[in-house]
């Protein structure tokens, strides 16, 4: 069994249409699927991703209108990194400058360029300059000039009260290994390593817990190829005497979930089917797609969920 990198990023947001315009009209990535939480339809789903939402660079968002803010802290990941192009850094500063976006930066990580920002609720990201992202193609038909583009996912930090049991459940578990060290950052990663791969542990004891709501992570979800190594996973998980959940499908993947020591809530999810399991790929993201057992409330649901609509932007292929 191998674990490839992580498969997607979920957080919490607070209002939809602003979570839609930053993410697709200022981040420029694509909506690739507007559903519902499964476990509350009377919430929105949104993810976001390249032009086929590939593993690897979805983020998801659970919209909670009107929920108080969380509070990012220990056991928690406490940053979310996208992935540039090396010699995008520029664009990128200029750009966040046009929409108003405030950064820090850029600082110098691991010989990589890092852009530290907020989104609208305060989720922290940032952006790296890298030459990791192998064959990763840019969305072309976004705000952003394709050579620009975000390419997904490039790691995750979290926050941990002690670094050791999680670092162990990484490498000895999950197959992590350490890739090195500055301060009092720690950085592993798995598979062929580079943009995708990567988790970095940062060691925050005696700072507060963290408390999920709007600004803050929900889950970090890791790649497995199919449901066989899914299942592989699970019952090694199980033998290790992890607390592991049965398989819940989500349509579009189907996955398993346990905590890791610190807290974090960690996802195995499978890169299959896809997110044109029920729409064609230019049509992603257009429509509300329910999954076969809720369509029989549609009416109700769309009642109930707030109007989201696109930047127009986003229609005219990395032009503004």
């Amino acid at each position: 069994m191998e674990i490839p990198g992580i498969h997607h990023v979920t957080a919490i947001a607070a209002d939809p249409q602003r979570n839609v315009d930053f993410y697709t009209g200022v981040l420029g990535l694509r909506l690739v699927k507007r559903t519902v939480n499964f476990d509350d339809s009377g919430s929105y789903h949104l993810y976001y991703g390249d032009d086929l939402g590939r593993p690897g660079t979805i983020l998801t968002f659970f919209p909670w209108p009107g929920a108080p803010k969380g509070r990012r802290g220990t056991g928690q990941v406490s940053a979310v990194s996208l992935s540039i192009p090396q010699t995008s850094l520029g664009y990128w500063m200029e750009r966040l400058i046009r929409h108003g976006v405030r950064y820090e930066g850029p600082v110098k990580r691991f010989g990589e360029q890092v852009l530290a920002f907020q989104d609208p609720d305060g989720l922290a990201l940032e952006l790296v300059a890298t030459n990791t992202l192998g064959d990763r193609p840019g969305w072309a038909m976004g705000p952003v000039p394709v050579e620009h583009a975000i390419r997904g996912v490039h790691s995750v930090t979290l926050w941990e009260e002690g670094q050791e049991l999680t670092a162990r459940l990484l490498t000895g578990m999950l197959g992590f290994r350490i890739a090195g060290a500055e301060g009092s950052r720690c950085r592993y990663e798995v598979g062929h390593g580079g943009t995708g791969t990567l988790v970095d542990l940062i060691d925050t004891s005696g700072f507060w817990r963290g408390v999920v709501a709007p600004t803050t992570v929900h889950h970090v979800a890791l790649r497995t190829p199919d449901d066989e190594q899914q299942m592989e996973w699970q019952a090694e998980l199980t033998r290790l005497c992890v607390h592991v959940t049965p398989v819940q499908d989500w349509q579009y993947f189907r996955s398993i979930y346990f905590r890791e020591p610190g807290g974090v809530l960690f996802e195995i999810a499978t890169d299959e089917p896809g997110f044109a399991v029920d729409e064609a790929p230019e049509e992603l993201g257009a429509a509300l797609k329910l999954p076969p057992w809720l369509e029989w409330r549609r009416p109700s649901i769309e009642r109930a969920l707030p109007e989201i609509r696109l930047p127009e932007a986003e229609t005219i292929g990395g032009r503004e």
